[in-house]
């Protein structure tokens, strides 16, 4: 557990990537696995994970990425895009799912469908949208803390149009919207905030024990 605190005290948010770094086939499919393990709501996983490599894309979503090097410079660029769309085949596709993965016949299942259902087809568009953002944060956790244990460094950003890169990534028509990026690679040299001590508040701030 030490190891973890320490790659956790390593990490920030970079600022400059070396573009010569690339990530290792096997470590990205490490972190990969990390964003695919990762927990959400029901286990429903209402969302879809870009992983974008090709230049010319990448260039096409830097101006719209508040022209941050991060988005041309890292080793990969991450999309976490979530589903605009909640419906009934999101939840039935998650129970066959379910049912063929561990052997459970579907109507054995019928009750747990119908639960998630009565919870989600009610609400409205706002805090379907909502909901599914909030889990891709989720996914982004492990990948951040995957990353740290390997030391690959990572840059979580939001600073970016969401329109446009759904424009440009061709994500409103897959019912997708990208709710946040982050940027996988190795730390430049030459990136200064590396050097600096990591602010966060105390532990009798943070913490209340009741």
């Amino acid at each position: 557990m030490s190891n973890y605190i320490d790659s956790l005290n390593w990490r920030y948010a970079t600022k400059k990537f070396d573009p010569s770094k690339k990530i290792a086939k096997a470590d990205l499919e490490t972190l990969l696995e990390a964003v695919r393990l990762s927990a959400s709501s029901y286990g429903l996983q209402p969302y879809q994970i870009l992983v974008i490599t090709d230049p010319e894309i990448r260039e096409k979503l830097k101006p719209v990425s508040w022209g941050q090097s991060q988005i041309t410079d890292a080793s990969h660029l991450i999309v976490f895009a979530n589903n605009t769309v909640v419906d009934e085949n999101l939840m039935d596709g998650y129970i066959k799912n379910v049912s063929n993965t561990r052997g459970i016949p579907q109507e054995e299942l019928q009750g747990y469908g119908d639960f998630m259902k009565s919870k989600l087809l009610d609400l409205t568009e706002e805090q379907r949208l909502s909901w599914t953002s909030r889990q891709v944060y989720l996914a982004l956790g492990n990948l951040l803390s995957a990353a740290a244990l390997l030391k690959i460094d990572t840059c979580p950003m939001e600073g970016f149009e969401a329109e446009k890169y759904n424009e440009i990534l061709g994500l409103k028509e897959k019912g997708l919207n990208a709710a946040v990026v982050a940027t996988i690679g190795y730390r430049s040299e030459e990136d200064t905030t590396q050097h600096y001590k990591k602010v966060r508040r105390s532990k009798e701030e943070l913490f209340t024990h009741i």
